[in-house]
């Protein structure tokens, strides 16, 4: 029987409306429930939710857990792949694990120093796992012992000095939990099939202790931690859950999405949960950027080096002009940019992520207005195109990428970003949608205009001899307003496709 009125009005307004189900996306599902049910009724609609998040557009993802102890070792010998998933790579009996978990001491873990840190790289919200895989918690929970103040001799709670850092910073804070996956629960699911380079195992458990009820596990331990989540640390931007595995099915992902709702209205919840049509936006694969611009909400969660979870031996950083590159194809694409740091086993964020982290944010302190709230670039050739002759592993035609020059947009705005700086004095553009009031270039506080002359094709916009910035250097295009408030209209309108 329906619990309330709102339950009700759900069971008339879902009952009209399941026709149409499954001729929609999955985006397009949160919105038609918005729509069906109204904000006014029942708290903000998606677009109300997700505004801040398409503002922001760069965020902090953070691993750190008992595995960061590890370091890839176990036993003496190192095992390839991703960190943080160590017990399930090395086979980690559950005591040998809870006995590490009883040596974990972060003495060095600062808060305000993590998030001095997001903030100097001109990241908008933070991230981190409150619960992954090995199922221990990193915050303090009633629900479970296995966690960082009751299982081990540090005895904080670093998710509450986080949120507190967080909110003197003005920085979102979100959680990591992984709501499927648990290698210590009863019942938890495990990983089955390919992994990297891990063994496929006939069973995944390989512990006693790990068989049991799927529903016990997430009646008795995800429900109610995700209730301490969002009850106990003030305001929580997003819940970014992961490798639903074929077990959150609609029923079980509509149950956390209720409770998320009921709790947290503003929440977000990130594209991995599972079901249906649960989640507020997409979440690419790991360190996944699609060839072209897309419509609506989506998300490339993407490593500093190869791993998540520290790891000694991974010492293979990517540059700061890649990270930036990145960060800017992702927003000409219409996506957010979420970039991990895997602090270790005393709390340490290692250098080489403070400096690249660094660098990208003196970067944005400069061009930070052609990234905050920015749109999808208006063209799409500078993204490059699909061969007409080589193929991919898959016998499809092989994607041939260009990375000279990027588009971002604001309403009344064009900035194109120049990687590769031309060595004619000119940037020649495709054909501009808009008249061009003005053109300069962003570093330049005088904002002294630049050249424009149409041509045959495009737009040739006049520049200095050399770049002034070694990254990439931003030329601002000031459009008539009013051509320019038409495409926006027409790409808000897209992005709920």
């Amino acid at each position: 029987m329906p619990e309330s009125r709102r339950d009700c009005l759900k069971l008339i307004l879902f009952g009209g409306a399941s026709l149409m189900a499954g001729a929609v996306t999955a985006r397009a599902g949160v919105d038609e429930k918005d729509r069906l049910l109204g904000a006014d009724l029942f708290g903000p609609t998606h677009e109300q939710r997700i505004s801040w998040w398409r503002e922001a557009r760069f965020g902090m993802f953070i691993h750190w857990g008992p595995y960061s102890l590890l370091a890839g070792e176990w036993k003496g010998k190192l095992y390839d792949g991703i960190g943080e998933w160590i017990m399930y790579k090395a086979r980690i009996p559950l005591a040998d694990y809870e006995h590490l978990a009883a040596h974990f001491n972060p003495v060095k873990f600062d808060a305000e120093a993590w998030v001095q840190l997001a903030q100097d790289a001109g990241m908008k919200y933070l991230i981190i796992t409150s619960k992954h895989h090995d199922g221990f918690a990193m915050f303090g929970s009633k629900v479970d012992q296995f966690n960082i103040v009751d299982a081990t001799p540090f005895k904080r709670d670093p998710m509450k000095e986080l949120a507190a850092a967080c909110a003197r910073r003005n920085i979102r804070l979100g959680f990591y939990y992984s709501q499927a996956q648990d290698w210590h629960a009863p019942g938890g699911a495990i990983w089955k099939g390919p992994h990297e380079n891990d063994p496929v195992y006939a069973v995944p458990q390989w512990d006693p202790k790990q068989n049991g009820d799927f529903d016990t596990y997430f009646n008795t331990k995800v429900i109610p931690q995700i209730r301490e989540l969002l009850s106990n640390y003030g305001p929580i931007a997003v819940i970014w859950f992961d490798t639903p595995l074929g077990v959150m099915n609609v029923e079980r992902a509509t149950r956390l999405e209720k409770l998320v709702r009921e709790l947290q209205p503003n929440c977000l919840i990130s594209g991995r949960l599972g079901g249906k049509f649960q989640s507020d936006y997409d979440s690419e694969g790991d360190n996944s950027i699609p060839n072209l611009s897309r419509a609506g909400a989506w998300e490339t969660p993407a490593t500093l080096n190869d791993t998540w979870g520290f790891k000694k031996s991974d010492h293979n950083w990517k540059e700061p002009a890649d990270i930036t590159f990145k960060l800017v194809d992702i927003v000409s694409k219409g996506g957010n940019y979420l970039l991990n740091i895997g602090p270790d086993g005393e709390g340490v964020i290692p250098q080489p992520s403070q400096d690249i982290l660094r660098a990208v944010g003196r970067w944005l302190k400069v061009n930070g207005e052609a990234i905050y709230g920015a749109g999808r670039s208006p063209f799409g050739q500078e993204f490059g195109s699909f061969s007409k002759i080589k193929v991919d592993k898959d016998g499809k035609p092989q994607f041939e990428p260009r990375n000279e020059w990027r588009c971002t947009t604001k309403p009344d705005r064009l900035y194109v970003h120049i990687f590769q700086w031309p060595t004619l004095g000119r940037l020649d553009l495709p054909a501009v949608k808009f008249n061009i009031a003005k053109a300069y270039l962003l570093a330049d506080p005088s904002q002294t205009a630049l050249g424009v002359k149409p041509t045959a094709t495009g737009v040739t916009i006049a520049l200095p001899s050399s770049a002034p910035d070694p990254i990439a250097s931003v030329v601002c295009l000031e459009t008539m307003k009013t051509e320019a408030m038409r495409y926006s209209s027409r790409l808000q309108s897209e992005r709920s496709l």
